[in-house]
């Protein structure tokens, strides 16, 4: 299942991602997280020393690689230079698994063992300000979109994004490669107006869409997600003393996780598999085709020199029966 966090800055999307990452990996589920937000946190999340999380391999770096590998044999992209972040699979076109070794893996993720298992930590790298607003930094972001639209994964593994804060995602269709968004709301009017955007903006998507209210104190802030959110509302999180002691520094065994939280990340494991009944591929390939032809038009043809139209396979369709190894 491929599972994204989101919320304005601040909410605790980043710290939630990296409980949901720590409890699927307790429950012993394959698991690649992604840090794609613009201010890196999530490896320091997940336990990892400043110096380590600082160190990790940014795929934004690693661009040119990721592109020369997933074009494969594809006859329809005459080259990596053309390939940009919208850039469908075709025939010939090497995918990803959540399982496999792979050149992307070696040079962009990293291992990173927790309590009760290890996962593979990948990042966008990490953004400075000369980045915003120019087109470096959307290749940054870039890099995931690509390696998640050349990804299949099964019921049983996990890819899980902590998104950039804003509105980036809906510039190219990240937002609809996800199987379940997580949107993290603390009960105040900002929360839930990042909400109302995110309902609108994936309203004609078929995005599946639940709302974690994060820094809930009492009746009243419950009452207050209720009115406002409705029934996307799946589960709310309170104060939580590991997570203080986690933010320190100095986590306890996460089997020590207040019982009440541990049940809401069930319930957020229990949606995400509940939504792998929903999968529709051919709707998946669809959107991507889409969100690639409108990125082609608008700037991609002019930017490469080539007709981006002509990358798009009319006969593929990303599927599970396509995820065969193809390294090592």
């Amino acid at each position: 299942m491929k599972i994204a966090f989101v919320g304005k800055g601040g909410s605790g999307k980043t710290t939630l991602s990296s409980l949901f990452i720590r409890h699927l990996a307790a429950n012993e589920a394959p698991v690649v997280a992604v840090d794609a937000d613009i201010n890196q946190h999530l490896g320091a999340a997940l336990g990892l020393p400043e110096a380590e999380a600082a160190a990790l391999p940014a795929m934004g770096a690693h661009l040119p690689l990721i592109k020369e590998y997933l074009r494969g044999s594809n006859p329809r992209i005459s080259s990596a230079d053309t390939m940009i972040k919208t850039t469908p699979p075709g025939e010939g076109s090497r995918l990803l698994r959540v399982r496999e070794d792979n050149p992307v893996y070696e040079a962009c993720a990293r291992p990173v063992r927790l309590d009760d298992g290890e996962i593979r930590l990948m990042a966008t790298g990490p953004f400075t300000e000369s980045d915003l607003g120019v087109s470096c930094y959307h290749s940054k972001v870039g890099a995931v979109e690509l390696c998640l639209n050349h990804l299949v994964d099964g019921a049983d593994e996990y890819v899980v994004v902590d998104m950039t804060a804003g509105s980036d995602s809906f510039a190219s269709g990240l937002f609809t490669r996800f199987d379940m968004t997580f949107l993290v709301a603390e009960p105040t009017r900002k929360g839930v107006s990042v909400y109302r955007q995110y309902k609108e903006y994936a309203r004609d998507f078929g995005v599946a869409l639940k709302v974690v209210g994060n820094k809930v104190q009492g009746r009243d802030d419950l009452d207050f997600l209720r009115e406002e959110v409705g029934e996307d509302l799946l589960v709310t999180v309170g104060h939580s003393d590991w997570v203080r002691a986690m933010e320190k520094g100095r986590p306890p065994r996460f089997e020590l996780l207040e019982a009440e939280n541990r049940m809401s990340l069930q319930a957020l494991q229990d949606a995400a598999d509940d939504s792998y009944a929903h999968r529709d591929w051919e709707r998946y390939t669809r959107q991507m085709v889409h969100f690639h032809l409108r990125n082609a038009e608008s700037w991609g043809n002019a930017k490469t020199g080539a007709d981006l139209a002509a990358q798009v396979d009319p006969g593929f369709v990303l599927d599970e029966g396509l995820a065969v190894p193809q390294f090592g």
